[in-house]
């Protein structure tokens, strides 16, 4: 990770990841302009703080509307279809960035050369070196992989202090806060719990990756204005889940 102190922020280097869902609005599927453009200036707001910002996004949202179409085929084949939605998503989202006058640069795990860079680590890193927002999109490239395992590379890849997961939810609960009136809200979770309570934070693959290398996530709304930029700060905003079997367990 990176050494930040003498940048007064405790998350320097941050990944967002965002789920295609979260694009919708309160559409069935699709784009929600006033989403991307509420997110776009979240966006400006971390920049603008001096934070380096890198982003991975889910393809759900087009994905849902092409449901009834991948009735019957092979995972993987569908799993390509997924990607390309994800590329839709950022480059939207790349498009909202800019007009709000953020620096982007888009890069692509599959070969879009007319529309993205290729994936290459050094140019990414170097983007972010730069105050670029970097978009990655088409997950990891690879069928069988969620985009939750593309965020948990890229953010070992590029060195982040923290994995960002932007959520409707204002956290992790102990059950599903829309079915359980008892369910609560943590402050504070170990890894390990999350795992063994089965709390579907993220998927199993990208746990472990995180587990690994010890890179902390924070579980928060992405839709309650100015969430992001205080998090970026040091605000304990959301549910952090860390890999620290010395501290307990905070209910909010």
């Amino acid at each position: 990770m990176n050494d930040n102190s003498q940048d007064g922020l405790p998350y320097k280097r941050i990944l967002l990841k965002l789920s295609g869902e979260s694009l919708m609005g309160d559409k069935a599927f699709g784009i929600d302009e006033k989403v991307l453009g509420a997110y776009a200036a979240e966006v400006r707001d971390v920049v603008d703080i001096g934070a380096e910002l890198a982003i991975v996004i889910g393809g759900g949202n087009i994905f849902r509307g092409v449901n009834n179409a991948t009735k019957g085929m092979t995972r993987s084949h569908a799993d390509y279809m997924g990607m390309l939605a994800t590329m839709i998503n950022a480059m939207a989202l790349q498009d909202a960035l800019e007009q709000a006058g953020i620096h982007t640069r888009l890069q692509s795990s599959l070969n879009m050369d007319e529309i993205a860079e290729p994936f290459i680590r050094r140019r990414a890193l170097r983007h972010l070196e730069k105050g670029r927002v970097v978009i990655f999109g088409a997950g990891t490239g690879n069928p069988y992989f969620t985009t939750d395992t593309a965020a948990a590379l890229r953010a070992l890849e590029m060195d982040a202090d923290v994995i960002l997961k932007g959520t409707r939810v204002d956290g992790v609960y102990s059950a599903d806060p829309e079915k359980d009136v008892h369910a609560k809200r943590y402050r504070s979770i170990n890894g390990e719990e999350i795992i063994s309570r089965d709390l579907k934070v993220m998927d199993m693959t990208a746990f472990t990756l995180c587990k690994e290398s010890q890179v902390p996530i924070i579980v928060f709304n992405m839709d309650s204005g100015g969430n992001l930029a205080r998090i970026a700060q040091g605000e304990p905003i959301g549910t952090l889940v860390h890999w620290d079997r010395s501290k307990e367990t905070e209910l909010a």
